[in-house]
């Protein structure tokens, strides 16, 4: 039995949207261990509110920073960072590196389709439906910028502890420096330490917030961050075209202009026993468009399709393109979000930066109604990316038991 399957046996989740500003979920543990009730407003929670629903302004354990353990010459490993024996990683190793399968997520050559080649627009069309991944080459943003943006990250994550706790974050809005996902007292977690920032909204992004070193880290990411959000919108349009809909249709189901956008960057140290622990769970993505930078120069990224773990074999200056649950409820599931991980490296360091292009937080989201007939009824309920991405918020990555528990029976 895999990880899914353990979730779809042993929980239960539910959600009864209330309002346009409150939605209850229920997350339920036929073993009795995790019984949970929660009702969170979500436009206008006091701190009160925000606290009581395990949003508040504290972690509910200290935080130690994987960094710090990875380079701390560690005798035993961790107990937190053990996975069940069910979801560890198969890893076979050739110089002391993950092998990586000889299968690849599809390849996509944006110059190509946008001058009209069909087979490349039905091998994306295609990607999407089977994989809900894909990667891009010749996508117009220059490979300087690629590089930059990863070493001006590597740089920070190296500083001394001191300099990167004054930007320590919260679980009220991620943003800054964490190393762990969810609230849930005693969880076991992620071999990772992150940063977590806004773009989009304006009024969210926050320069004091960001990193001040390296000296150049600030400007590098907002030039990054302005390329990628017209990265997003490329895709958003030939996603549209793709399911038959007009180029500007995905984009105006997002709020139009007025969308959100944010990043993690992902650091993973080395693990001392990578074959127990994750860098990061199963999980599919929350939001919309997850445009990945990965490391070219250590595979780290799985992603399951059917009941294999595909180990992507990243190209130099290509970009991982992943659809997020957004996307597969505004297509009716014709696109698929697909559940993935990371595994870790006990010889190397890694860094990955991971640009979220998601719909306005307070739409509500629901499958597109030119793509719901008497065959294809909607199969999921009206419901806003800020109420969607509390389940993440509070849970921690669950593999893909969260959009499932929504589908509508047929």
């Amino acid at each position: 039995m895999n990880h899914q399957d353990e979730i779809k046996n042993n929980n239960k989740i539910t959600t009864e949207a209330e309002t346009t500003d409150k939605i209850e979920i229920k997350f339920e543990n036929k073993n009795g261990l995790n019984n949970q009730k929660q009702e969170v407003k979500i436009d206008n929670m006091s701190d009160q509110d925000k606290n009581k629903n395990g949003l508040g302004e504290k972690w509910p354990e200290p935080i130690v920073r994987v960094q710090s353990l990875a380079e701390s010459n560690l005798t035993t490993f961790p107990d937190r960072y053990i996975k069940p024996p069910s979801q560890r990683p198969q890893i076979t190793t050739i110089n002391h590196q993950p092998e990586a399968a000889a299968i690849n997520i599809p390849i996509i050559d944006l110059e190509s389709l946008f001058s009209g080649n069909k087979d490349v627009k039905e091998r994306m069309s295609e990607a999407c439906r089977k994989f809900g991944f894909f990667q891009v080459i010749n996508h117009e943003v220059r490979p300087e910028l690629m590089d930059a943006a990863r070493e001006a990250w590597k740089s920070f994550f190296n500083l001394p502890v001191e300099a990167k706790e004054v930007y320590s974050n919260s679980p009220l809005t991620y943003e800054g420096y964490g190393s762990r996902l969810g609230v849930e007292k005693g969880a076991i977690l992620d071999w990772n330490d992150y940063y977590f920032l806004h773009f989009l909204p304006l009024l969210l992004k926050d320069h004091n917030k960001w990193p001040s070193l390296p000296s150049n880290i600030r400007e590098v990411m907002d030039e990054y961050g302005k390329e990628l959000v017209k990265l997003g919108e490329r895709l958003m349009r030939i996603l549209s075209s793709n399911l038959g809909l007009k180029e500007e249709q995905l984009q105006e189901a997002f709020g139009g202009q007025d969308v959100g956008a944010c990043m993690r960057i992902n650091y993973y140290p080395k693990c001392p026993r990578p074959e127990l622990a994750l860098g990061l769970s199963p999980h599919s993505d929350p939001g919309g468009i997850t445009i990945l930078l990965p490391d070219d120069q250590v595979v780290g990224l799985q992603v399951r399709h059917s009941d294999t773990w595909i180990t992507v074999n990243p190209l130099p200056h290509a970009f991982i393109v992943n659809l997020g649950d957004q996307i597969q409820i505004l297509s009716n599931s014709i696109y698929k979000s697909s559940e993935h991980r990371v595994i870790v490296n006990s010889q190397k360091e890694r860094v990955s930066l991971a640009f979220f292009y998601n719909p306005k937080s307070d739409i509500p989201i629901q499958p597109l109604q030119q793509l719901v007939t008497s065959n294809n009824p909607p199969l999921y309920p009206p419901m806003t990316f800020d109420q969607y991405r509390l389940f993440i918020r509070t849970q921690g990555p669950r593999g893909k038991s969260y959009v499932e528990s929504l589908i509508s029976p047929r």
